[in-house]
């Protein structure tokens, strides 16, 4: 999408524009070698495009947006932390090329700074800002402390899984929007539709990729396929095709995640999950969240809702099997 490097173009420049301290060289190198790592920088772009779409200039809303993704970034490095990840876009995580300890202050860092960019507005607006910003970061951590007792689980529903990717990566995406809102002067009925806008597309693209996961190819997904399969992760896919398995069928899934050839367990895995309809199913669940995307979107009183977000929706929600 061309739109999407235009908005990319307008964030990293004002990314490279934030200067940290030079010392202590242990804190700050690192944050400068994170977000210099890159990444598609979504949800910033979301803050300013709803300001934009409520009628307002988008610069208004970059120190919005760039709090927005310093507090991404800190929850990726202290994710990393937690998942033992080694890569991070394909470079050294942080507590790999430093050590965990650097990591975990670095990360907290780069949280304090994002509260700094809010504090540029006038007191009412940093009022509103503040609200949605601290409610969303306690969700957040509360999804992802969901997400490391599902590994402790044995059993999995869908409400708990729904409601884990809703807190860990949905919450964000209308926070982001949400906050752009609030910053071109939406009424509140508006900043809130941009709210479930966002809360509904987040839950659409993550059962989406869970299905990208196992069905997409490795080019387009840009990942190994079937790696959830792999870890025997929980995700949508594996809980519908529990819950519709008779005494065989699930038999057949244990011995499935028993399994130690990885091309045999992905391979198995994919004709499981079809043959049990846990495909279909996520795909009509996909299609249904979005659905309620756009409602919320069309619901946005006096503004072209055939808009940059219109756009991107369909653009994040037709990626490729």
């Amino acid at each position: 999408m061309k739109i999407l490097a235009q908005y990319s173009a307008i964030l990293e420049e004002a990314l490279q524009h934030t200067k940290f301290p030079e010392e202590p060289h242990n804190l700050y190198d690192p944050l400068r070698y994170f977000l210099q790592l890159g990444g598609k920088r979504m949800r910033p772009m979301l803050t300013l495009m709803a300001c934009k779409l409520v009628g307002s200039p988008l610069e208004k809303a970059l120190p919005a947006a760039l709090a927005v993704e310093y507090f991404h970034n800190f929850s990726l490095i202290h994710d990393d932390i937690m998942d033992a990840a080694p890569l991070r876009r394909g470079q050294a995580t942080v507590h790999e090329k430093w050590n965990a300890h650097i990591a975990i202050l670095s990360g907290d860092v780069l949280l304090v700074k994002a509260y700094d960019h809010l504090v540029s507005y006038d007191a009412e607006t940093f009022k509103n800002l503040y609200s949605i910003f601290n409610k969303t970061a306690v969700e957040v951590c509360e999804g992802q402390q969901m997400d490391m007792d599902f590994e402790q689980r044995t059993e999995v529903n869908e409400a708990d899984y729904l409601e884990m990717i809703r807190l860990k990566t949905s919450v964000l995406l209308g926070c982001a929007l949400q906050m752009g809102g609030i910053v071109g002067g939406a009424q509140a009925k508006d900043s809130q539709h941009l709210y479930d806008f966002g809360e509904q597309l987040g839950l659409a693209f993550q059962i989406q990729d869970d299905i990208l996961d196992l069905y997409g190819e490795s080019a387009q997904v840009g990942k190994q396929i079937g790696g959830d399969v792999l870890a025997n992760k929980k995700t949508l896919l594996s809980i519908i095709a529990k819950r519709n398995a008779d005494t065989t069928q699930l038999e057949e899934l244990m011995n499935m995640e028993r399994t130690t050839n990885p091309e045999l367990k992905v391979a198995r895995a994919q004709e499981l999950y079809t043959k049990l309809g846990a495909r279909s199913y996520c795909e009509v669940k996909m299609h249904f969240h979005h659905q309620k995307a756009l409602e919320a979107l069309q619901s946005m009183s006096a503004h072209n809702t055939n808009s940059e977000l219109l756009e991107l929706s369909e653009f994040l929600l037709t990626r490729s099997f």
